[in-house]
């Protein structure tokens, strides 16, 4: 996970070391110096919206080391504040180093939380404030805390670009005979900067507080943990849109045509003959031997709109490969004519292992599973078997490749056989925690991944459900459980407004009863009960597969958690009681560190070949009419 810095340029230096709880009592002193009068929203309940760049400049450090700002914050949160050393005005500098200080002394009770924070104080008194005034100023707030690092500037030429870029004024006051006066008139305000450099808030004298910005520090922190699309592609492929600045009112598309994405063909059957380190040898059934034309046909038809009923859906519109061979952008996924799926789409990595297919299970081959989605009204919508049979040998590009491959024309079983073959090449791993665990690298993964395998394993007790064996791990053992999720969302209330999404991280609130008049009834989902008939078997699900989990939200098998951290709360609490409650479904009492790197450990599990399976998906043919 990223870190995240908070730059405080609150623009002034106090003279002195200021205590945070302390301030004259002849004034009237701004909020942040006393406890905080309100109640505020709980961290992560509440967005930040992305006001703008988080500009760069150079600056000096108290060693008197030239270094630039955006060096300075990394991969921290930051807080950024102009001041200068001599200010007394106590809703100003000393404001900004009082809740500063007050901060680092907050933290030092959540040490994991500091540690992703930086503390930035940048003097624009550089005539005065020198590097060596700057750390005599800081030697009374240096602990192991925070990293608080108080800079100035060579010059006041260097300093102005600064000031301009985060439009934070000041004036020199001069006397009646035009001398400086050495004090300034200025204004404060300080700046919170996310992981990505960018400006998420400006606080301003009355809103100063501790209370508030480690709120807003937290809830830019669980804003991280959020699982998202991977939108920075190797250079060998691009994807049709990058999803970036959706947020933005001045977004512009930047979609391109499908048959216009760059890509590389890589050896896939190399997948499936020798699998990447972490996986076992890979099931082959005796009567569909791989080929690598067999394979190559199975990838053509996977791509191919001319499967569904209106040429216009492809098996790839569901399990997107740039991510993870699912849909991160929707809960439950939308077939033809934008037809409603009651169900998250599974991903397709590693599904060579699986024994049982679906949410439900209700299939046991990629061969026979094939069939479900092209058949499903409300997927690719085909009438019938026989009606995909004849379009296929229609179509003048699939003219003999069935004949060469299977000696015959395309039927039920050789389109089955050819996808099939194509998805059991998919499978992904030499993951950071494969060349830890069996590769025995020491160093491909940190101490917080290290940790968070042993509460795996250990306290949370995953692994009873997602499997890790001495010579392999496929995280599943394939079975079917309840875990509540199901049940919840059968027995619910629809709340009076819901939440709907228009675009990657653009939602709306709807009243349901708007949603209700213009929806299809939402169809019951009681899991494996649907197949077997047994009431025992009422919202039970399979276990899905751990392996590039962090590329494969929202999670469950109605995408109702959007996040990792959403899936650990959960099962933290012991999923949502009902009668059939797996009883591998209980309390954990992890803690928030624990929690912590416990997602740190799933983020090791992402496969060291999906950019070769996404850039060979992005050279595949694109069928369309």
């Amino acid at each position: 996970m990223k870190k995240i810095i908070i730059l405080l340029m609150a623009g002034l230096l106090c003279s002195q070391s200021l205590n945070a709880d302390t301030a004259p009592a002849q004034e009237i002193l701004p909020p942040g110096y006393g406890p905080l009068q309100f109640e505020p929203p709980a961290p992560g309940s509440y967005a930040l919206p992305v006001i703008g760049p988080a500009a760069d400049g150079t600056v000096l450090t108290s060693d008197n080391q030239s270094i630039q700002l955006h060096e300075l914050m990394g991969d921290r949160i930051v807080l950024l504040s102009f001041i200068y050393a001599t200010c007394s005005d106590v809703s100003g500098c000393p404001l900004a180093t009082a809740v500063f200080h007050k901060i680092n002394r907050r933290l030092q009770k959540e040490p994991r939380l500091a540690k992703q924070l930086r503390l930035l104080t940048l003097s624009f008194n550089p005539e005065h404030d020198t590097p060596e005034a700057m750390r005599h100023y800081g030697a009374g707030f240096a602990n192991d805390t925070v990293d608080w690092r108080f800079l100035t500037t060579a010059t006041e030429r260097q300093l102005q670009p600064i000031l301009d870029q985060y439009q934070q004024s000041i004036q020199k006051i001069y006397d009646a005979d035009g001398q400086f006066t050495g004090t300034f008139s200025h204004i404060l305000r300080v700046y919170l900067i996310d992981q990505n450099k960018r400006l998420r808030n400006i606080y301003s004298v009355s809103f100063l507080h501790a209370d508030t910005l480690i709120n807003d520090i937290k809830t830019l922190l669980a804003e991280s943990d959020e699982i998202k699309p991977q939108t920075d592609q190797p250079a060998r492929f691009q994807a049709g849109d990058n999803k970036q600045r959706y947020e933005q009112p001045d977004y512009q598309t930047q979609s391109i045509a499908l048959n216009q994405r760059r890509g590389q063909e890589t050896d896939l059957i190399a997948y499936a003959e020798n699998p990447p380190l972490g996986l076992p040898d890979v099931p082959v059934p005796a009567d569909n031997p791989l080929t690598t034309e067999k394979i190559a046909l199975g990838r053509k038809l996977f791509y191919d709109r001319r499967l569904s009923l209106n040429d216009t859906f492809s098996c790839a519109m569901c399990h997107i490969p740039e991510q993870g061979f699912s849909s991160n952008e929707m809960a439950t996924a939308v077939g033809i004519e934008g037809r409603s799926v009651r169900r998250n789409s599974p991903t397709l990595y590693n599904a060579a292992y699986a024994p049982l297919l679906f949410h439900d299970g209700r299939e046991s081959t990629l061969e026979q599973q094939v069939w479900s989605p092209l058949l499903a009204h409300n997927e690719m919508g085909n009438p019938s078997i026989g009606y995909v049979i004849d379009k296929i040998n229609a179509l003048p590009d699939y003219d003999g490749l069935f004949e060469s491959i299977f000696d015959r024309k395309a039927g039920m079983e050789t389109i089955g056989q050819a996808i099939a073959s194509y998805e059991r090449t998919l499978n992904s791993a030499d993951s950071p925690f494969d060349r830890w665990y069996y590769g025995k690298q020491q160093n491909a993964i940190d101490a917080a991944a290290k940790r968070g395998f042993d509460l795996f394993n250990g306290k949370a007790g995953c692994s009873a459900c997602h499997r890790v064996e001495k010579s392999h791990a496929l995280f599943s053992d394939y079975r079917l459980h309840n875990t509540g999720i199901g049940y919840r969302d059968a027995m619910q209330k629809t709340p009076a407004k819901q939440k709907i999404q228009l675009a990657p991280g653009v939602f709306v609130e709807v009243d349901s009863d708007t949603i209700k008049a213009v929806s299809e009834s939402k169809p019951n989902d009681l899991g494996r009960y649907e197949i077997s008939q047994n009431p025992d078997d009422s919202w039970k699900y399979k276990t899905p597969s751990l392996r590039n989990i962090a590329l494969t939200a929202p999670y469950m098998h109605n995408g109702s958690l959007s996040s990792l951290k959403e899936v650990l709360r959960f099962y933290n609490q012991g999923g949502i009681a009902n009668e059939n409650l797996d009883p591998l479904i209980k309390p954990l009492q992890l803690t928030d560190d624990e929690i912590t790197d416990i997602l740190a450990f799933l983020q090791t599990l992402t496969g060291g070949n999906v950019d070769e399976l996404v850039g060979d998906a992005y050279a595949a043919p694109v069928g369309d009419r």
